[in-house]
């Protein structure tokens, strides 16, 4: 007997990626619109969370053929309905923070449901014998609504909301007043209304919104009410990509672990056997760059600011991982996920601080000041420039996705306020802190570097790098661009990890494997080399992010598919700092390791 709150969210299309609110649409409104309280997360998405004009839900107590309200659509609006169902627009509601959702038969499997986000505000169709194609819109909605009563009190939840939406053309006698009874739909009369036989085309006529609630007694307990919406339909792709990987990187591992262990320790032996021979002078190899190898890079400045970056957002993401790992960032918690990155990205400006400037000191760099303004500059500002620009774009197309003013500020806040401050603090930590000797000196005169073999060119190795990294991750890349641009949810967060230290191991390896050959051919400048070569995988994400772009969307939107290349955008430059840094660092701990085991006069 108690009332139950049904709220309407955005209305969303895959087509245009451009969320609008509810009541951007001429559909009927409550007497008061109450926006609900939105997190950071929920904002950005561009949710907008109002009371919705479906007022008779009681709980347990099924009621038919409720009307709304009846609208007679002026041209405006007519034309507001007929956009949205071209675009294949879908409304969205929510019920004791549920989801809506439509149940739609599999074909292929006995009694399988697959459940879609929202119904559609309507669709098109042609009368038989008409060649006209026409706007229909559902203007019927039969509820259903699932709960699972306790077993020792007389109370129950509800564990499922869903919907079948209907197109029909209602008819009454008389004149419309506030009690008048449909003849289409009369619950005395025993009318139900069960398919679209004369549906309601939306033109300049009236329209009468009407819904059915029917409560159903369901055997899943509240606890699990989300698993029939995570349920993956393909976990078994998953399985898949992940063994494919592991054999990936087993494969390469053995291969890392063999020439690392035969060359380095035959040539560590050689080497120091080397010293009783005359031979000492002849010597080859990575051991002839011995002067060089730590001599600071051109640019060493720009490298700090860089790898500052991708230690923050390798922090970011390790630690949201294991939040999500442990269920807090479930998708009952809407927008929680957005809200936990930013505010970690924000705190884990720390660490950023810390490794820029502990690297610049090892460089001997002097002016440390202007060191930690970059590193807690240079990547937000890129990208909220990139964000800004896309977010005008949106707030001409009248979306709810823009994000309003008063969160640009906050989050301008978040970012002066808090995460720079951080660097600064992390930044006087590490200057504090007596820097690492280097295994070996460092010569006053730069040796001649001599001519490589064309495999050895800077891009070409730089280019083969970056594929093994994104060889390792692109089957769960495809699932993750498909719950973002796809509006699926995305809760496999275990799979997820796995293949996210799937890519640190690959990033890692190939770095150190290349970084040897290239000392091997005594070319000693393998700093910035080290970062561009795992870094270059970012070029395949983005090029792969073209590429389901034009086989997976339908987008056809100028406006939409900027959307779409600016936030891959940004994704690939975050993509390229993170995998940077940790080919950087695998490196840097390989150089240190080879150089301080080798007796050098």
């Amino acid at each position: 007997g108690d009332p139950l709150l049904v709220k309407v969210n955005k209305i969303t299309s895959t087509k245009t990626q451009l969320p609008y609110s509810y009541y951007s649409l001429p559909y009927c409104q409550p007497d008061h619109i109450v926006d609900s309280a939105e997190n950071l997360g929920e904002v950005l998405r561009g949710d907008r969370i109002e009371n919705s004009p479906y007022t008779v839900f009681i709980m347990r107590e099924s009621r038919m053929c409720n009307v709304v309200c009846r609208k007679v659509l002026d041209k405006k609006a007519a034309k507001a309905f007929k956009e949205k169902i071209d675009d294949e627009y879908r409304v969205n509601m929510i019920l004791d923070n549920l989801p809506l959702v439509v149940p739609i038969r599999r074909s292929d499997v006995e009694n399988a449901v697959v459940y879609q986000h929202g119904f559609h505000v309507g669709l098109k169709g042609k009368y038989s014998g008409s060649k006209e194609e026409r706007h229909f819109i559902n203007n019927h909605l039969a509820f259903t609504v699932k709960f699972h009563k306790d077993p020792l009190t007389e109370t129950a939840r509800i564990v499922g909301f869903e919907v079948k939406p209907f197109s029909v053309k209602h008819e009454y006698e008389g004149e419309w007043n506030t009690k008048t009874r449909l003849t289409t739909c009369d619950p005395h009369a025993k009318r139900a209304v069960t398919s679209s036989e004369s549906p309601q085309e939306v033109e300049e006529k009236e329209i009468i919104f009407t819904y059915d609630v029917e409560f159903q007694e369901s055997d899943i307990k509240w606890a699990s009410r989300w698993d029939t919406y995570l349920l993956m339909a393909d976990d078994q792709i998953h399985w898949f990509s992940i063994v494919n990987s592991l054999m990936i990187v087993l494969f390469l591992s053995a291969m890392v672990a063999m020439i690392m262990l035969r060359t380095l320790y035959r040539d560590i032996s050689k080497y120091n056997q080397l010293e009783t021979q005359e031979e000492a002078q002849e010597e080859t190899g990575w051991k002839l760059v011995h002067g060089d190898v730590f001599r600071p890079p051109t640019n060493f400045d720009l490298l700090c600011v860089y790898v500052g970056t991708g230690v923050q957002f390798f922090g970011m993401i390790l630690v949201t991982m294991i939040f999500a790992l442990l269920g807090f960032l479930s998708p009952s918690n809407r927008g929680g996920l957005m809200t936990a990155m930013l505010l970690l990205w924000v705190f884990m400006g720390l660490f950023a601080g810390y490794s820029s400037a502990r690297l610049y000191k090892m460089f001997k760099g002097a002016n440390w000041k202007s060191i930690t303004l970059k590193t807690a500059i240079k990547f937000p500002a890129t990208v909220f420039a990139i964000f800004f620009v896309l977010n005008a774009l949106i707030w001409g197309q009248k979306s709810s996705g823009a994000v309003p003013f008063g969160t640009m500020f906050a989050l301008v806040l978040l970012w002066f306020g808090i995460s720079v401050p951080l660097v600064f603090l992390g930044s006087y930590i590490g200057f504090k802190k007596p820097v690492k000797e280097d295994p070996v000196k460092t010569n006053k005169i730069p040796r001649q570097v001599p001519d490589q073999p064309w495999y050895l060119y800077p891009a070409f190795s730089i280019l083969i790098g970056g594929i093994l990294p994104f060889g390792a991750v692109f089957i769960e890349l495809f699932f993750i661009l498909t719950s973002i641009w796809l509006h699926q949810f995305y809760y496999i967060f275990g799979f997820l990890f796995i293949v996210f230290i799937i890519l640190v191991v690959t990033c890692a390896e190939i770095t150190v494997v290349l970084c040897y050959f290239q000392l091997c051919s005594e070319d000693y400048q393998w700093w910035w080399r080290s970062y561009l070569t795992s870094g270059s995988s970012a070029l395949y994400l983005f090029l792969y992010a073209a590429f389901y772009f034009f086989t997976k969307l339908e987008i056809t939107k100028l406006v939409s598919g900027m959307l779409y290349f600016g936030y891959m955008l940004i994704v690939s430059y975050a993509f390229f700092v993170l995998t940077g840094t940790i080919g950087f660092y695998a490196c840097f701990w390989f150089t240190r390791l080879i150089y301080s085991s080798v007796k050098i006069d």
